[in-house]
């Protein structure tokens, strides 16, 4: 290995040399406190930042083993360490002067969730710290400034390093915290599968956020607060013990006027899938961790899925057990993704009616008498929603402005006034007895078959792969767009990033018509958590813009991919 020295007498031997001489950094070198990694150099100063990694021993950084002693704890120190890291580069940046990024240090944005990222990672036994950033080497048009890196190397990026992966510089109260938070979750969701519950939201929570693009909450938001008759109490480890709303399993309603808060109390279940930092009023909002969101999505492509659970006896006589289509309906999608919702294990299913299909979600009265059920193929959701529940145990919660029949189907029922909720299960279901639903209740179907063994086609071996990410709309690998907009539980553009080399990583190696899809999704997820984010690319600096998505969305990126046989 190189020593710093070393790096500064190359630093100075290149000066003034045409920018492709920096490639001649990459390795690694001992700044005594830490190894500096150069993993990729850029070609030129305008082109995409060079890639680089520092790592501090557990010794060096001093950080007590207690912070990360269970994989909740060490996510979360993680994440600060990250975020801490952040606040340091954005000072840092662009002190160094010169073209294009010049000077650029930067490593991932943080958003509110806490999730499990390539750019920071802490051995489990040790506490050594891997910390992954992007550097712009300094250059004068396109030469190369050597005085100018040499600053970057020497001066900012040891201030950096300082500052937020040392223990003594950290804030030590705040770290205890963060560690007491992360328990505190891991507890709850462990109490929610031993009391069967889908989510429990805390009296205090702010569920509101400060606008369509900000995800921090809501300033002089009403805070939430859970209805006498679902209130239940979780002694957690640290702290005073929490009451909030207990939403169990089975089926629940949330009704209510409009802008009362329905939709804003299933986003946050939505999210609630994760861990949230403190601070964000939705700390203790928490959600069985396999929901998922089910939205109608027009457009879609559906490859092989046995959708005949919703839909049979189509017209035309396309087969619905093993139904295709490039070009989904507002129903069949929103069947099909019930369906690949199950396939991938969800217990518990998300769903707004504004923005689902109406003609899947239910048939009033009048279209029943005049369209009779043989001449509908579609069999709606209300028809199947204690069926999914009680053979398949997969419970739903639902916000209704306008189905009131569902009050018939319905365990409980929220009525969301002035974002206050209230239980009005035992009155809804008295008025709804003078409106008994009508018709013959369906036959039971049969399970879905989930047999899919997809085949990639246009990727072979280890030819090279081009993976672009449109924010959190979709991806572009090679020519091929997987669109991602309705897939709501992506909550950073980082997680598409992962997903595209996820996919690239299957279609190479695993999609070869022989081995089905849940079992693709396994063998991937297996690897990641044996071998790590970089496991799936071939080069390990490429993790650094990796954040890890839950199964249910890897399944969801997969099934939207229209280059896929199945």
């Amino acid at each position: 290995m190189k020593t710093a020295e070393d790096l500064r007498a190359l630093l100075q031997r290149i000066d003034h040399r045409s920018y492709p001489a920096y490639k001649d950094l990459r390795g690694s070198y001992n700044f005594t406190d830490y190894i500096l990694n150069v993993d990729h150099v850029q070609g030129d100063p305008f082109a995409s930042p060079s890639k680089v990694s520092l790592c501090v021993t557990g010794k060096r950084s001093a950080i007590p083993a207690k912070l990360y002693e269970n994989r909740q704890r060490r996510i979360i120190l993680q994440d600060y360490l990250l975020r801490q890291f952040g606040i340091q580069a954005d000072q840092a940046a662009f002190k160094a002067k010169g073209s294009g990024k010049s000077g650029l240090i930067s490593v991932s944005r943080c958003g509110q969730e806490i999730l499990e990222r390539g750019a920071c990672s802490i051995t489990e036994n040790t506490g050594d710290i891997l910390l992954r950033l992007e550097v712009g080497l300094p250059a004068n048009g396109r030469t190369i400034n050597s005085r100018e890196a040499i600053r970057i190397f020497f001066e900012l990026i040891p201030v950096c390093v300082e500052k937020s992966l040392y223990y003594k510089a950290l804030n030590h109260a705040l770290l205890e915290e963060n560690a007491k938070l992360a328990d505190n979750q891991a507890y709850i969701r462990k109490y929610m599968k031993e009391h069967d519950l889908c989510a429990f939201v805390a009296d205090g929570s702010i569920l509101p956020r400060e606008s369509g693009i900000s995800q921090k909450p809501m300033k002089g938001a009403v805070r939430f607060k859970s209805p006498s008759s679902m209130r239940g109490e979780i002694a957690v480890p640290y702290g005073n013990p929490l009451t909030g709303m207990f939403v169990p399993k089975g089926v629940t309603l949330i009704v209510g006027g409009g802008y009362h808060g329905k939709s804003t109390l299933l986003e946050a279940l939505e999210r609630g899938v994760y861990d949230h930092i403190g601070g964000d009023g939705r700390e203790y909002v928490l959600t069985d961790d396999t929901a998922f969101k089910i939205r109608a999505e027009d457009g879609r492509s559906i490859k092989n899925v046995d959708i005949s659970m919703f839909i049979n006896g189509l017209p035309n006589g396309k087969d619905t057990q093993h139904f295709h289509t490039e070009d989904a309906s507002g129903s069949t999608s929103q069947a099909a993704n019930v369906i690949e919702a199950m396939e991938s294990g969800s217990q518990v299913l998300l769903i707004d009616e504004d923005t689902s299909a109406t003609n899947f979600m239910i048939r009033d009265e009048l279209m029943q008498l005049v369209v009779s059920r043989e001449a509908e193929p579609i069999t709606p959701y209300i028809d199947r929603i204690r069926e999914l529940y009680e053979i398949y145990g997969i419970s739903s919660i639902i916000v209704a402005g306008s189905s009131g029949s569902y009050f018939h189907k319905a365990d409980h029922i929220i009525q969301m006034c002035r974002y206050i909720p209230e239980e009005i299960t035992d009155h809804a279901k008295a008025v709804a007895k003078k409106y008994p639903l009508t018709g013959n209740p369906p036959a039971a179907s049969s399970h879905p078959s989930f047999d899919r063994r997809p085949v990639s086609v246009d990727r072979k071996g280890n030819d090279w792969t081009k993976i672009k990410v449109m924010g959190r709309d979709g991806i572009q690998i090679n020519r091929d767009t997987i669109d991602l907009r309705y897939v709501e539980q992506l909550v950073d553009a980082q997680q598409l990033v992962m997903l595209g080399y996820m996919l690239d990583y299957a279609g190479k190696h695993l999609m070869n018509g022989r081995v089905r899809m849940d079992e693709i999704v396994e063998k991937v997820c297996r690897m990641i958590e044996e071998k790590g984010m970089s496991s799936i690319c071939e080069n390990s600096y490429l993790s650094s813009g990796f954040a890890m998505p839950r199964k249910q969305e890897i399944f969801a990126c997969f099934n939207r991919c229209r280059k896929l046989k199945m």
